[in-house]
C-alpha cells in the first residue's frame, strides 16, 4: 500500500480484558500469523452476522477452552496496518473456569505494571496506556 492509501479490507475483532488480582490474561500470537510474536488480549475475528459478544465467547472457548461471561465494552479502536484495517472491540470478561491454551500459544497472567513492557500490536497501544493507569 503506497501514497497514503488505506487498506480496503477492515476486519472486526473482539478481545477479552480479564483481570484477576491486578493481573491481566494475555496470549502470544503464534509463528506464521499476522503480528506473530506479539502479546494480545485473547479473542478473534467476528464471523458475518455474529454479534460482538457471541464472537468473543466463541473465540475464548475455541482458543482457551473456557466459557466466559462477556461484560461491558470498555474500549474500541480502529487501526490501519499496511495490508488490512482492524476495528477492535475490547470487553471486560469473567472466566467461568480455568483457561488453557489449546492452540499451542503462550499464555500469561501479567501484572498491570508490566503490561507496557510487553510487545503488543500497535492497535492495542491506547488500551495498554489506559490499563497501566489503573
Amino acid at each position: 500500500m503506497t501514497n497514503g492509501q488505506r487498506p480496503t479490507t477492515t476486519i472486526v475483532v473482539t478481545a477479552a480484558v480479564v483481570e484477576i488480582d491486578g493481573r491481566f490474561l494475555v496470549t502470544r500470537r503464534q509463528e506464521g500469523v499476522h503480528l506473530e510474536g506479539c502479546w494480545e488480549f485473547p479473542g478473534g475475528k467476528c464471523d458475518p452476522d455474529e454479534t460482538l459478544k457471541a464472537c468473543l465467547a466463541r473465540e475464548l472457548l475455541e482458543e482457551l477452552d473456557v466459557a466466559a461471561r462477556v461484560g461491558e465494552e470498555i474500549f474500541t479502536t480502529k487501526h490501519d496496518y499496511p495490508d488490512r484495517g482492524v476495528e477492535l472491540h475490547f470487553f471486560r470478561c469473567e472466566l467461568l473456569g480455568e483457561p488453557r491454551p489449546v492452540l499451542g500459544q503462550e499464555m500469561a497472567w501479567v501484572p498491570r505494571d508490566d503490561l507496557a513492557a510487553l510487545e503488543f500490536p500497535p492497535a492495542d497501544a491506547e488500551l495498554i496506556r489506559i490499563l497501566a493507569q489503573g
